[in-house]
């Protein structure tokens, strides 16, 4: 018996025909100048039955290095062959993103609106548009972050890892640390939990910065876990780390207000009670030291060296096994330095 032809993927009225792909305009609420916005929405709708993947960036605003995975992912030869439906969203917050703003012009994180509602806030109306037009048609999704305004996230997996197919997602992933987050209200996370879609998020560079190392870890683990999930062909699957498991991360904070010199670097080992930097004024006097509150590995840490009392100046991420860390970091970011042009396409293949 012959198979019967694959369905139409429908997304906010659009049709996306099997073995097609679109580019759709999602309308949102207006700037108060009255200038239309729109949710930008790429859908690769395959031929072959398959799962439903999102991936998303910018939904802080100012984080922009997903703007740039997405668009390689959109070039990427892989997807020219694709089993199931991959949604991919480059800017999820338009608002913030054209302020270079994490925020929207509401001042509400949307990482914290979720699932919003039609009736709320600007936030929670476009939490809701997200969520209903987009994420609620996937089985599966992929959040691309970096650090905060002025603060370096080392290439980092948070997921929920007692979900054993999350832990299978993410370890695929190939990032070399893999942190067991918590879930918080209001996120994308909770809510994909909340309706049993397995979530990655991806955190790598810092904000309103392009990091060339970041978006070519965040392609190929993209690609790692879309051949994991069958979408591809597993031939385009990239070298990946053999992920070490932080069960806990903590953010080191500033004693005292002053300058700050710093000795340790994102993805530096750590032990407990090492010295990461010292706090001083403006004449070196008065110091104060910055230590480890335990051993792991420096997953972020604040670019700027002026600081106030409880900034948050270093984030470790907690591990019995460093030296693996380290190891895989190093084999890692030598993998990426090697790819070429194919395998993080800068232009259209």
């Amino acid at each position: 018996m012959a198979r019967g032809r694959r369905g139409d993927f429908v997304i906010d009225g659009e049709r996306v025909p099997a073995g097609s792909r679109r580019s759709l305009l999602l309308p949102l609420p207006a700037l108060s100048t009255f200038t239309s916005m729109a949710l930008p929405v790429h859908v690769v709708h395959g031929r072959r039955d398959g799962p439903v993947l999102f991936v998303s960036a910018a939904i802080h605003g100012d984080e922009i290095n997903g703007v740039e995975i997405i668009r390689r992912l959109i070039a990427h030869r892989a997807l020219k062959n694709l089993a199931g439906t991959l949604i991919l969203i480059p800017i999820v917050n338009v608002y913030g993103f054209v302020t270079h703003s994490r925020y929207l012009p509401d001042r509400r994180d949307l990482n914290r609106s979720f699932p919003g509602s039609p009736h709320g806030s600007l936030a929670a109306r476009l939490a809701h548009a997200f969520v209903d037009k987009i994420v609620s048609k996937a089985s599966h999704g992929i959040d691309l972050h970096t650090g905060g305004i002025n603060r370096f996230n080392h290439p980092h997996i948070r997921a929920r890892l007692a979900d054993p197919e999350t832990l299978a997602l993410a370890r695929a992933f190939g990032a070399p640390i893999v942190i067991d987050a918590n879930l918080r209200d209001g996120s994308l996370r909770q809510y994909a939990a909340d309706a049993g879609i397995r979530m990655l998020l991806f955190e790598a560079g810092e904000a309103l910065r392009f990091d060339e190392l970041a978006i070519r870890a965040g392609v190929a683990g993209v690609i790692n876990v879309m051949v994991a999930l069958g979408m591809i062909s597993p031939r385009y699957r990239h070298r990946a780390a053999e992920p070490v498991i932080a069960r806990r991360s903590q953010w080191v904070r500033a004693p005292q207000s002053g300058i700050l010199r710093m000795f340790a670097r994102v993805a530096d080992p750590v032990e407990k009670g090492g010295v990461l930097g010292v706090i001083a004024d403006p004449f070196g006097a008065n110091a104060a030291e910055v230590r480890a509150p335990a051993k792991g590995l420096i997953v972020g840490r604040t670019q700027l060296p002026v600081v106030n009392e409880g900034d948050a100046l270093f984030h470790v991420a907690e591990l019995e096994d460093v030296e693996q860390a380290v190891s895989e970091t190093e084999a890692f970011l030598t993998n990426l330095e090697g790819l070429g042009p194919g395998d993080y396409p800068l232009e259209p293949v």
